[in-house]
Order: C-alpha cells, then structure tokens, then sequence
C-alpha cells in the first residue's frame, strides 16, 4: 500500500495532502534554503525540493518498503528577478507585500518525489500568475499585525486573510497555498501508482 513521507512541516501542505486521502506522515527535512546564488525563482525552488525529498530519503531508505514515497516541495514568490521567501520580520514583509501590491507576479512550487528503497527521484514545478490589488487603507499593516505573512513565501496566504487583497490567479491555485495536487498526482502515476487507488 502505497505510504507518503511529507518531507515538509508546512501545515497547509498536510491539510491539502488530505484532500487526496492519502496516507501520510510528516517528517520536516532540516537543510539550508538559503536563496543566494540563484537568480531563478523555478531552478531554486526545484533544487530545494529535491534537497529536501533526498534528505527524508536517505535517512528512511535503509527500513522503507517498496511503496513509500518521500515528497518534497518548496513554494516561492517572483518578481523582478526577486526570488521572495518567508519573511523574517517586520521589515522584510512590509518590503515584500509593497514589491507586490496592484501588480502581477509569479508563485513557483518545485516538487520532487522519491521513491525512497530505490532512491529514484523526479522533480518538477507548478507556475501560477497572481495579481494583487491595490491594498486598502491601513490594511497592510493591519494584515502584518496579524502575523499571518511569516510562514508564508512572499508574505501572504492565499487562502487566508490575503484572500482580501489577491485580484485573479491564472494557473493552479493549490500551488500558491503551497502543493500543486493535480502535478503531484500526476508524478505519482508517473512513479507507477494509480490514482485513487488508495481508497
């Protein structure tokens, strides 16, 4: 039966995980996301998904079974050659959301799966466009203050209080909460598992 290592401690990707029904466990991977020296917001947040899958993987590989796949993903933010992550303050969340208000940008989530007993390993990612509005009154820092833009690549949350201020998405809108379903069942099949097939 086919069994799921997240190797991410996002609990948006957890709560998505469960809308396919799928077996999973959680198990954060602890590496260097460091953004410095990519100039790429897709190639960045491919590599560090992949970092983040094989680390969870050559640590289970040695007592996985033939059904256990390890996921890794890693969501960012785009714009102006900017690759935006998670904010560590105040400042830095003011700057990102600013960057972005009443503009268009581009949220990129890598994704790799391993197959953890033969550490095969598939990467690939999931573009979307997002427009933001122009942010009324004080609502930027009202929406800091709420402490809801430091877990979150780019400084918001989609499906959260940001839902507010975000104008029209084109693409997949599970990816700017942070786990393209429909790109990881695919991957899934592509690793020879059928979907659904769980249940």
């Amino acid at each position: 039966m086919l069994k799921i290592i997240l190797a991410s401690g996002s609990p948006r990707r957890s709560e998505l995980l469960k809308l396919l029904r799928l077996n999973f466990e959680v198990m954060p991977a602890d590496i260097d996301e460091e953004a410095n020296g990519f100039d790429d917001a897709g190639k960045y947040a491919m590599e560090m998904s992949r970092k983040k899958a094989l680390w969870i993987a050559e640590k289970v590989h040695l007592t996985a079974d033939d059904d256990t796949i390890v996921i890794g993903a890693d969501t960012v933010v785009g714009i102006d050659g900017h690759i935006l992550g998670k904010p560590a303050d105040k400042k830095e969340a003011q700057d990102m959301l600013n960057m972005l208000e009443n503009r268009w940008h581009e949220v990129t989530t890598g994704v790799t799966l391993v197959h953890a007993k033969s550490m095969k390993a598939i990467t690939e990612k999931e573009v979307t466009r997002v427009k933001m509005s122009e942010y009324p009154g004080e609502f930027l820092e009202r929406y800091i203050l709420s402490g809801e833009p430091f877990d979150k690549a780019g400084g918001y949350g989609v499906q959260g209080l940001a839902s507010l201020i975000v104008e029209r998405i084109e693409g997949c809108y599970f990816n700017v909460v942070g786990l393209p379903l429909l790109r990881v069942s695919r991957m899934l099949e592509n690793m020879g598992y059928e979907i659904l097939s769980w249940i």
